[in-house]
């Protein structure tokens, strides 16, 4: 989502660096391989003490101050929970107008991060909710925010996330393959994905990403019995082979503020069985784009893959109908313009 809205500068009025401190260079490199001009702090540790002493202390928060200068920026866009407050203070110091984007609701929750949240979010001159289920949540919890808050949608690449053939997966023979991509970490909830599988029989289910749950995950598969039905590709910086091979999208979350890989299956031509949580239901409409289940159980979950598996006719049409729901309201285009517009209200 960064590296689509930041090379677009016809597109947002905006021209972008970016500043990052992460432990994991392949962020960098990515941002850097799109074309972007990266000011890099090195490799850091995370947790709470790292935390505190880049958020709180003088070091990195000059560093990025002189980021600022140097790139004469008119505007901070905040993107994480842990550039709220550094970058805030960073902004604050160049008198420099503050844009803070909630992707997630998870600040609001958490009561650790919040009192840091809070204190940012007073002073962002304007706040980006990417749904509309976001925008509620943090209303509910910091109502005084509502004049500076407003949705722009997560948007993709409808080139680049282009349908492929899926000639060889249309034998009546082939296997009905679901595909997940995300971190595997709990709220993605992929133990609900692999518990569903089990009482989907037949069917497959490539899971692309990384995190701390890989081992579980693996070991429950195990338990499962799934043995080839389930393939972990770990982490790919391409997940389009993979879900061009797929006749359909599982997201299995227990929370999303909206799900970009969701959205990039979808544009793929890819149809969606998900729980309806968070933001989901805004992009995947019930027997329309996918398949919805109000129940957040893997035995729910796994009726409707059924009835996704049993027609594969069935499944590309709603296919084709989620790539004509992103194109009309998640392009990357409508969150360009979204975006440029609030850049040109604060300059």
């Amino acid at each position: 989502m960064l590296a689509d809205l930041a090379t677009r500068p016809h597109a947002t009025g905006a021209e972008h660096a970016v500043a990052t401190m992460s432990p994991n260079p392949r962020l960098v490199r990515m941002l850097r391989d799109a074309g972007l001009r990266v000011h890099d702090r090195g490799s850091v540790h995370e947790g709470f003490a790292p935390y505190l002493w880049r958020s709180l202390g003088p070091t990195d928060v000059a560093w990025l101050t002189r980021v600022l200068e140097q790139e004469r920026a008119r505007v901070v866009h905040l993107h994480t929970f842990g550039s709220q407050v550094i970058g805030t203070r960073a902004a604050t110091a160049r008198g420099t107008r503050i844009v803070r984007t909630e992707h997630s609701t998870r600040v609001y929750a958490d009561r650790s991060c919040w009192p840091f949240s809070r204190w940012s979010l007073h002073r962002a001159d304007a706040i980006v909710a990417i749904s509309a289920h976001v925008h509620d949540v943090a209303l509910g919890k910091a109502p005084w925010a509502r004049p500076r808050i407003k949705v722009v949608h997560d948007g993709v690449d409808l080139v680049r996330f282009a349908p492929r053939d899926r000639s060889a997966s249309a034998a009546p023979d082939a296997p009905f393959r679901f595909v997940a991509v995300g971190r595997l970490e709990p709220r993605k909830g992929l133990d609900l994905a692999l518990e569903a599988l089990a009482a989907v029989p037949g069917a497959t289910l490539d899971v692309v990403g990384e995190g701390p749950e890989m081992p579980r995950l693996e070991r429950l598969a195990r338990t499962l019995t799934l043995g080839a039905r389930v393939v972990f590709h770990g982490y790919r910086d391409d997940p389009r082979d993979v879900l061009a091979g797929a006749d359909a999208m599982v997201c299995s979350s227990r929370e999303e503020g909206l799900g970009i890989a969701l959205l990039e299956a979808m544009a793929m031509e890819l149809p969606v069985v998900t729980f309806a949580v968070g933001g989901v239901p805004e992009s995947v409409k019930d027997e329309v784009t996918g398949w919805i289940t109000r129940e957040n159980t893997a035995a729910a979950l796994a009726a409707r893959m059924r009835e996704a598996s049993r027609d594969r006719a069935r499944a590309r049409s709603f296919g084709r109908a989620a790539r004509d729901r992103v194109a009309g309201s998640f392009s990357v285009e409508r969150m360009c313009a979204g975006y440029g517009e609030i850049y040109a209200s604060l300059v």
